[in-house]
């Protein structure tokens, strides 16, 4: 089972340090599942290191870094069945590969194709939200009605601490106390909305504190410990189907990449923090982890690693193998009645783009 460190706030965390710090464990996780979990860590972060780079290349445009986010996605999206539903935050742009979506899917969503939209149904994995916080009452929606209709699932919203200065976020968890729904409201606090530090988004001591509020528990977790937020999701899962309602868990960390590619921290964060959350990051961290509990080998590690580059590069190869998609499809579900100037509107932006 978990410990509970004070020094660190009251924070949920199961892997030590290798030194002065032993390591926990998680019960209910045999060598395979410890495997299975590292392989999801692993994807998610070649993902996301290969997207920065394809960024670069002019090949998609502004993209959303989860650079140490990693054990937050995984490790929750592991505590769920495939019958429970994930709402993502444009954060979470890529957490449908654990769930089995083509990575050139993601891809061409990052690429504004047409490709790259799907249906949700397929993988239980709602569309990518872009504005902040309005996902909530989709997902709290989605777990009542669920619970209505007796289905028996759990549904989880991912966003970040600046959602939770947003109304959306309020209505929702409120509607989640009130329905008593079978949702996970999951924050992911890394300290930083954007430029916005948490000290001016709230006064309350922790996030965690505002869940009493919605008459749900809230749970502290170290938002880089992969197994203590698998554990932490998984009781939150258990309450849920159990009828006992909602959980609120503030996974803490520090963000150590820039919010955004076209975003440059540098001038407002701390350096000196940054440099401690790179050298403690969740895939490093827990890769230490499997290797002292001899689960995992240099030879498991290169051909995990070499997995998720080739998923990648053929993803990248499929997604820019689509064909051009129809301007068009810009203008088609626009209007329910359409005016008669959208026809003239529409062959002006052929003209532009040359077709």
């Amino acid at each position: 089972m978990s410990q509970v460190l004070p020094a660190e706030g009251g924070l949920r965390r199961v892997i030590g340090d290798g030194e002065s710090l032993p390591d926990g464990e998680v019960e209910g996780l045999g060598d395979a599942e410890l495997l299975a979990l590292y392989r999801d860590l692993v994807l998610l972060r070649t993902y996301d290191e290969r997207s920065v780079v394809y960024h670069r290349q002019g090949r998609i445009g502004t993209y959303a870094i989860f650079w140490n986010h990693e054990a937050m996605q995984a490790g929750a999206a592991f505590a769920l069945e495939e019958r429970d539903w994930i709402f993502p935050s444009y954060r979470e742009s890529a957490i449908g590969l654990v769930r089995g979506m083509p990575a050139s899917t993601v891809l061409s969503w990052w690429r504004g194709h047409p490709a790259g939209w799907w249906n949700p149904e397929d993988s239980n994995v709602a569309s990518i939200c872009v504005p902040i916080g309005t996902h909530v009452p989709h997902a709290v929606g989605f777990a009542w009605g669920s619970k209505l209709k007796g289905e028996d699932r759990v549904a989880i919203a991912f966003f970040g601490d600046g959602a939770t200065s947003e109304g959306a976020f309020h209505e929702g968890a409120t509607f989640a106390g009130v329905t008593k729904a079978p949702a996970i409201l999951f924050c992911n606090n890394n300290q930083w909305a954007i430029s916005t530090p948490l000290a001016e988004q709230t006064a309350a001591p922790t996030l965690a504190d505002k869940a009493i509020g919605y008459g749900m528990p809230g749970l502290r977790v170290d938002g880089c410990d992969v197994l203590a937020v698998y554990e932490a999701t998984r009781d939150a899962v258990e309450r849920a189907r159990a009828g006992e309602g909602p959980t609120f868990i503030e996974a803490v960390t520090y963000r150590s990449a820039p919010h955004a590619t076209a975003d440059d921290p540098s001038i407002y964060i701390d350096p000196e923090r940054v440099e401690e959350a790179r050298e403690s990051e969740c895939v490093g961290r827990y890769e230490r982890y499997l290797v002292r509990a001899g689960v995992l080998t240099e030879e498991t590690i290169e051909s995990v690693k070499n997995e998720a580059l080739e998923l990648m590069r053929a993803g990248i190869a499929e997604a820019e193998a689509e064909p051009p998609a129809d301007p068009g499809l810009v203008f088609e579900h626009a209007y329910a009645d359409p005016p008669a100037t959208l026809a003239d509107d529409l062959a002006e932006l052929r003209r532009i783009l040359g077709g």
